[in-house]
């Protein structure tokens, strides 16, 4: 019987949320012998302007920018993993052009397991799931894990936005 390698599926958006879910994805990848998939979304202009003229780039070269980016992303997120596997997981990189959460969903077909970050924004608001990561939770076909990021990484997150954090 030949078994398929268990693949475990993560949203990434450059948020500490996403940087924490791809963490909690390569370690979890590397303990179980599994693949990453990672998945950027991004939905397009519903209608372009007749006006404006035809777009100035295309929506493949916007979607190769994000894989690029997202590449860059996995890196950094990788050299900075303070318990580093000894063993990197095999990752991909798929870019959608659809909304997060059904992106996310979609790609989960079949995986092990889905990873999104937490978005909660100070206080309360923290301790509610944004509305991707609640779609995930509701509609995905395999179990999925939400992961809020470290205090720092969200006080960091806050500073270099010129956000003030919430009091309460």
């Amino acid at each position: 019987m030949d078994q398929q390698r268990p693949r475990i599926v993560v949203g990434v958006d450059g948020s500490p949320g996403s940087r924490a879910a791809l963490a909690h994805a390569l370690r979890d990848a590397a303990r179980r012998g599994a693949s990453v998939e990672v998945v950027v979304a991004y939905a397009p202009p519903e209608y372009w302007m007749p006006m404006a003229g035809p777009p100035a780039v295309s929506l493949d070269e916007i979607r190769a920018g994000l894989r690029r980016q997202a590449a860059e992303f996995v890196r950094e997120v990788t050299d900075q993993l303070e318990d580093a596997p000894a063993h990197e997981p095999e990752v991909t990189i798929t870019a959608v052009t659809d909304g997060a959460a059904e992106a996310l969903i979609d790609a989960a077909k079949g995986a092990d397991l889905l990873v999104v970050g937490s978005r909660g924004r100070g206080g309360f608001a923290s301790m509610v799931l944004g509305s991707v990561s609640l779609q995930c939770v509701l509609h995905a076909p395999c179990p999925v894990t939400v992961v809020r990021p470290a205090p720092s990484e969200k006080a960091a997150a806050q500073a270099t936005a010129g956000a003030q954090p919430a009091s309460g």
